[in-house]
């Protein structure tokens, strides 16, 4: 079997061709997943990617997945996760109930829920608030917390722990990254003198909104059904994180980590290309 694994950041498997705008290994090839992917049609036997589409606009969600059908074979799979909006927003409305009729402890987890939503929609810095959140040693709510992001929790506070020197952290950027960095640095520069802070506040946000952490959308098992027809597949179907029709998936350790699920806020959807 062909796999595909589009926008894989650090989550792949050698099994698989890795793709990414930036590669964190020199087992994921650099891709830009917002345009026509380099592969001759029905090249693979299944496609997949995990919190991926939240972060791409609307065409460029509608071509990556007209894309995927053409790289796709005849009975190919498609396998996409993403933020479950409609269990993000069932849980928000049980902790709002539960706060409005006076249950104190309920408050962290509504403050959190508020996060889901919304932070990495509205976020101007790296983490948002989000990482605030998390950066406290004492989380109160830690139980509900992983219940929600599983070991994204525990990943957060390791690498808080790792001290990077400066070298380091120059060694783990590509030239591409390096040389946007310096290009960036010159522009806020400039813009500083012509035409203020202020100024330079609006363009560090802009291109902070572009970095690819934003939340561009966000999907529910409706909408997410809708794309996946109208670039042409069929028998859609939300399924379990342990569950799929990508011969021995779990194997990969994608999205069931040493038993555990590795991202439980997610939707789980699959769809055959006919």
């Amino acid at each position: 079997m062909k796999l595909l694994n589009i926008g894989c950041g650090t989550v792949f498997h050698p099994a698989w061709v890795n793709i990414d705008l930036v590669s964190s290994s020199p087992e994921v090839q650099v891709c830009d997943i917002r345009k026509k992917l380099t592969y001759p049609d029905a090249e693979f036997d299944a496609c997949y990617s995990s919190h991926v589409v939240e972060h791409l606009k609307q065409e460029e969600v509608n071509q990556l997945l007209a894309e995927s059908w053409r790289i796709l074979k005849p009975k190919g799979v498609i396998r996409v996760v993403v933020p479950d909006l409609e269990a993000i927003v069932r849980e928000y409305l049980k902790a709002l109930e539960q706060v409005e009729a006076g249950v104190k402890e309920a408050e962290l987890d509504y403050d959190w829920m508020m996060l889901e939503l919304y932070d990495q929609v509205v976020r101007s810095f790296r983490g948002g608030q989000m990482a605030c959140f998390l950066d406290n040693p004492n989380i109160l709510n830690k139980d509900f917390v992983f219940s929600r992001i599983g070991d994204e929790l525990e990943n957060h506070v390791a690498r808080k722990l790792v001290k990077k020197s400066l070298w380091e952290k120059l060694k783990a950027e590509n030239s591409f990254w390096l040389i946007q960095k310096v290009r960036n640095n010159i522009a806020k520069y400039l813009v500083t003198i012509v035409a203020g802070s202020e100024a330079k506040q609006a363009l560090e946000e802009g291109l902070f909104r572009n970095s690819g952490e934003i939340h561009r959308w966000m999907y529910d098992r409706f909408s997410l059904r809708r794309l996946l027809e109208r670039a042409g597949f069929v028998d859609i179907r939300v399924c379990r994180a342990d569950e799929s029709r990508i011969l021995d998936f779990n194997s990969y350790n994608l999205d069931i980590v040493d038993g555990k699920v590795r991202k439980p806020d997610s939707l789980f959807m699959e769809a055959i290309k006919p």
